[in-house]
């Protein structure tokens, strides 16, 4: 759908990839070519149960050769922040890393395994000398946030304003 940042009057095409994983592949093959950005939407409380699927597609996304030639900025928008017991951005950040830097090992081996070979992987993500951090990334720019899709009135609530400070830099 259509996007239009406040007090910019200019617009975003937003495109939400669906949940069922061929269907996740089919869009963002789709469209990825013409991301300006990328919001990465995780459910914070559910984070740790679903960590490993959460990552595994995050990495699939950020070493993707079309998303790593473009470079988008990338927000990792923690949803649900309203919810009582949520992991602060911060540790989502951390528990993420640790995940990604697992993957890596084992996609990295079992991609030497397929080749024979221990060249240059396009799919290794980050400085090979040390543990994964997103940081390690440039150009592109992840970001964390804590956010909550909930309509509230409460101003201590995070609400989406982060995100939508986020997109407004897009345009």
């Amino acid at each position: 759908g259509d996007y239009t940042v406040p007090k910019k009057n200019k617009s975003l095409k937003i495109y939400d990839l669906p949940g069922h994983e061929r269907l996740r592949h089919q869009v963002l093959d789709q469209f990825k070519g013409l991301a300006r950005g990328i919001v990465y939407v995780i459910d914070s409380t559910s984070l740790q149960k679903d960590i490993k699927e959460v990552a595994e597609f995050l990495y699939t996304v950020l070493s993707d050769p079309v998303v790593l030639a473009n470079a988008p900025p990338i927000l990792i928008a923690c949803n649900k922040q309203d919810q009582h017991l949520v992991k602060g951005a911060g540790f989502i950040e951390k528990q993420l890393q640790k995940e990604m830097n697992t993957l890596r090992v084992t996609r990295s081996a079992a991609l030497q395994q397929l080749d024979g070979t221990a060249g240059n992987n396009n799919s290794y993500l980050g400085k090979r000398s040390k543990d994964f951090e997103f940081s390690d990334l440039k150009p592109m720019k992840v970001q964390f946030v804590e956010c909550s899709a909930v309509d509230t009135s409460d101003k201590d609530q995070p609400g989406l304003m982060e995100v939508e400070n986020w997109l407004s830099t897009l345009v």
